[in-house]
């Protein structure tokens, strides 16, 4: 295995050059017509943390502004209520009852010498950056990967990236201050951090966003598929001091975590944990606004999302914040509040302005969306339908007849939501599992149980159920399968 050191007194050895230290660039030529594609996904964050979503506390500017001037959908779902099956289900394709990755497998252990790594996707998986390299895209990702460890098939490196530059665990990732990350294979020892400490010289999430800076111009002839999953505001609660000052008073009460909930303590959880957030989205704007600088921005699909609902534990405060807005549940929950995230998606003078959407959208559909626009023929075995003819506000846009979801953890669960009805079964791994049935139309915070009154839906949605999942190897559902 090789490894290189990065020291902490000059970010300029992470390969390329900060756009900071850079001179100014003049217009890229793109020879490829073919649209750019940058798309963001934050980590547990919810679905009411953002200003355009109605959050008041927690400053986010620029993604609010990419949201004003494109479109924003009011009714996206995850893959997945937890991370790396939602990743999977984004990556592939295909809804968590036919996904290879359905649950956080963890390889390894939980210090940081021991092994790394989640559940693998395999060699030969067809892969959303893996077809778009195939058809002449550069790719890249930068930030947080959880399908698959050093050395395994699953590496970003043998799914289609052409670059990447990271976090391949997840478990290293609850720490923003790692001793180490991952380029293309290569260890990148981080000088000056310390193993679970809550500070240290280099903050992950900065030499990140300056990666993907310094690749897109060094790429910028495209066409090219930036994926970023940011790794905030995942737990552990910490933000260099710069960002924290920022927050310096900014609630009444904010009263010290001590670490009885997991991860690291904080002194002012509040302040950082929305420290966090604002510092992301500064970063979203740098990376767009070089995207200004380089003439590409009009040629440049933008989106933004979450991989699920916002988190329950390390000091975060999901009711101070109303993270998951009105929504029932949290992170791990196949109710509202662990599923349904925020997407917008900007691309100036091709998705309308100030737009919104109602329709019904889930990770697997992001793949065949965007082969449709980088006009790549999309598998036929995907469980996803391209929402392009809603980015292009066309009326030729197909529905699901339903979105499935299950997750074999936290008691065993599945949901179905087909248009105004959404079923919801827990506790399945139990001796006396339940079962429900909500109105989204009158009731989406999934208050009042309804399956009584329409016995007939329930029947035909419990059908569905039963024919969406598969049996898998890795992850046994005993009561399903």
């Amino acid at each position: 295995m090789t490894h290189t050191r990065l020291a902490c007194s000059s970010i300029l050895i992470l390969g390329w050059v900060s756009a900071c230290h850079q001179a100014p660039h003049r217009a890229a030529v793109q020879h490829d017509g073919r649209p750019n594609i940058v798309w963001f996904m934050a980590d547990d964050l919810g679905w009411g943390e953002l200003g355009c979503y109605g959050q008041d506390k927690i400053r986010t500017p620029r993604i609010d502004l990419l949201a004003a001037e494109g479109m924003l959908f009011e009714q996206h779902y995850s893959g997945a209520p937890v991370c790396a099956p939602a990743r999977c289900v984004l990556m592939t394709g295909m809804h968590s009852g036919h996904a290879h990755v359905r649950g956080n497998f963890e390889i390894g252990g939980w210090g940081d010498d021991d092994g790394e790594g989640q559940l693998p996707l395999p060699e030969g998986t067809a892969t959303l950056p893996g077809l778009l390299q195939a058809a002449g895209y550069s790719t890249c990702a930068v930030g947080k990967w959880g399908l698959g460890g050093p050395g395994t098939s699953g590496e970003p490196n043998r799914q289609g990236f052409d670059h990447w530059f990271g976090y391949l665990c997840q478990r290293q990732a609850h720490n923003q201050y790692p001793t180490h990350l991952w380029r293309n294979g290569e260890r990148v020892d981080l000088e000056g951090n310390v193993w679970k400490n809550l500070t240290g010289k280099q903050y992950a999430h900065d030499l990140m966003a300056d990666e993907i800076l310094g690749w897109i111009r060094d790429n910028a002839d495209g066409p090219f598929f930036v994926y970023v999953p940011f790794h905030i505001p995942h737990a552990a609660i910490q933000v260099p001091e710069d960002s924290l000052d920022e927050y310096d008073g900014a609630f009444d009460e904010d009263p010290p975590y001590v670490g009885d909930q997991g991860y690291l303590p904080h002194p002012t959880p509040r302040a950082a944990y929305a420290a966090m957030i604002t510092r992301m989205d500064r970063d979203v704007g740098r990376i767009v606004d070089l995207l200004d600088e380089l003439g590409l921005r009009d040629n440049t699909l933008v989106a933004f999302s979450s991989d699920n609902g916002p988190t329950f534990n390390g000091g975060t405060d999901s009711t101070f914040f109303e993270s998951a807005a009105h929504f029932r549940g949290l992170k791990g929950s196949v109710y509202e509040g662990g599923l349904r995230v925020p997407l917008v998606v900007n691309w100036p003078g091709k998705v309308p302005e100030a737009s919104r959407t109602r329709h019904l959208s889930a990770f697997q559909d992001v793949m065949p969306t965007l082969l449709e626009i980088a006009g790549v023929p999309a598998p036929d075995n995907l469980d996803g339908i391209s929402f392009a003819p809603t980015l292009r506000s066309e009326g030729d846009q197909r529905e699901h007849e339903a979105l499935y979801f299950e997750f074999p953890s936290y008691g065993g669960q599945q949901a179905v939501r087909a248009g105004r009805w959404k079923l919801v079964r827990r506790q399945l791994l139990k001796a006396e599992p339940t079962i429900a049935l909500y109105d989204m139309e009158a009731d989406e915070s999934e208050a009042v149980d309804v399956a009584s009154r329409h016995p007939g839906v329930v029947k035909r949605l419990m059908g569905i159920a039963d024919r969406e999942h598969q049996p898998s190897e890795h992850f046994p559902f005993p009561a399903l399968d």
